[in-house]
């Protein structure tokens, strides 16, 4: 993968910290440095009529959804879960693959915002087409192998179920749950890369007259938005799309989607990064109060804080996984381990759609992601039945150093 590399002045770097060192407590006040207002909750008007749109983001959400909880109804078939996948057959015909009418009703698709943004696909769609084939063959794997042995005990190198408490967990030959794989991988390679890496980008704000269109109230047609407003809303609707109170999320964060938004309410508990949640709904209220104003830098200094802020969930859940797996095997307790080890493998996977502001690259670049998966998975012929525990400590460290995080914070 080739990024274009990353040009950050002094004057750029002082200014940015300037910027972000006041925003995060706000809470609906004023901003000390720039005057401007951040409301209480998010919500912007014009004309008395709201400005906030992200349907497309929560409709994406419930399909995720749904092809989450198809991976365990073994009677789906591959073409089943690919159709959920791509809102479409093999052959690009519409079909309706879900259980709820208005997602068939919809032209929307998971597929099609897989490793699709901006920044770091625009000019990278062989990367893009690997990974979704990646994801294509997770669902494969998942009935070819899964289905027709979810009544056979796994065991190391059989494929089957295993006991997890009062619970079946439903392993590979590797010990590899492909749905957790799956939904967690989803996390970064959809979530995370749709909001850090491309609607908050520059590159999709201020595309084409966006920034004229904005500073003009130039409304696209039929809307009561700019442009630019709507992207920044789209953002938004990928972590919260799926609350009962859009404009005030976090009284139900964590139950609202099995996404980022879940586990955005995991590590905002965890008393190592308590206010985490508060920090990015602040930032995304004030930038948003920010592109209304045109003030376009502390727009980007608010999209900053909110990349940083959510590629560090992402490397905080994906080292407390390791940890976790690592303490239940040793236990004894196999099924946990290979369930919290299978989390991990997502979170893995998702560390590639990260983003540090520093670089405008992700904290871990493709090559250093696949090389935690070939850790993760080969210390033996039998991927997660052999792993041990010095190698989930070296990738959870490799992965807590970069980020600045100790592994008893995050565990």
């Amino acid at each position: 993968m080739t990024l274009k590399p990353y040009s950050f002045s002094l004057l750029a770097a002082v200014s940015l910290l300037f910027l972000s060192s006041c925003e995060d407590d706000n809470d609906g006040d004023t901003n000390a440095q720039t005057g401007i207002q951040a409301p209480a909750t998010y919500s912007f008007e014009r004309n008395g009529e709201s400005t906030v749109s992200y349907s497309g983001q929560t409709t994406r959400l419930a399909m995720g959804a749904e092809l989450n909880a198809a991976m365990l109804d073994f009677t789906k078939s591959n073409a089943d879960l690919q159709a959920m996948y791509a809102n479409a057959d093999a052959n690009g015909n519409d079909v309706d693959p879900f259980t709820d009418p208005s997602l068939n009703a919809s032209t929307k698709s998971l597929r099609s915002k897989t490793a699709a943004s901006y920044l770091y696909f625009n000019s990278n769609a062989t990367e893009s087409a690997a990974i979704k084939t990646s994801f294509r063959d997770l669902l494969e794997n998942q009935v070819s192998e899964i289905s027709p042995n979810a009544n056979r005990p796994a065991a190391a190198g059989v494929a089957g179920q295993i006991a997890d408490g009062s619970s079946a967990r439903y392993v590979s030959a590797q010990g590899l749950e492909y749905n957790q794989a799956f939904g967690k991988g989803l996390i970064g390679a959809l979530v995370l890369d749709q909001i850090a890496n491309n609607y908050l980008d520059a590159g999709v704000l201020d595309a084409g007259t966006n920034r004229a269109d904005n500073d003009a109230s130039t409304l696209l047609e039929g809307k009561n938005y700019t442009n630019m407003e709507h992207k920044w809303d789209e953002a938004y609707g990928y972590l919260f799309g799926g609350a009962a109170d859009g404009a005030a999320p976090l009284a139900t964060l964590g139950s609202d989607d099995d996404f980022l938004n879940k586990y955005l309410a995991r590590v905002d508990a965890d008393e190592d990064f308590t206010g985490i949640a508060a920090d990015i709904f602040n930032a995304f209220k004030l930038g948003r109060a920010a592109l209304v104003e045109g003030d376009y830098d502390l727009r980007d200094a608010q999209a900053n804080i909110i990349r940083e802020k959510l590629s560090l969930v992402v490397a905080v859940r994906t080292v407390y996984y390791l940890q976790a797996g690592k303490n239940t095997m040793a236990a004894g307790d196999t099924g946990t381990a290979f369930h919290d080890l299978s989390e991990a493998y997502g979170f893995v996977l998702s560390l590639r759609f990260t983003h540090n502001p520093a670089t405008g690259e992700p904290y871990f670049n493709a090559a250093e992601v696949q090389a935690f998966i070939d850790d993760l998975m080969g210390d033996g012929a039998n991927g997660l039945w052999d792993v041990k525990a010095t190698t989930l400590d070296a990738i959870a460290n490799d992965i807590a150093t970069r980020f600045n995080f100790s592994l008893n914070e995050a565990s």
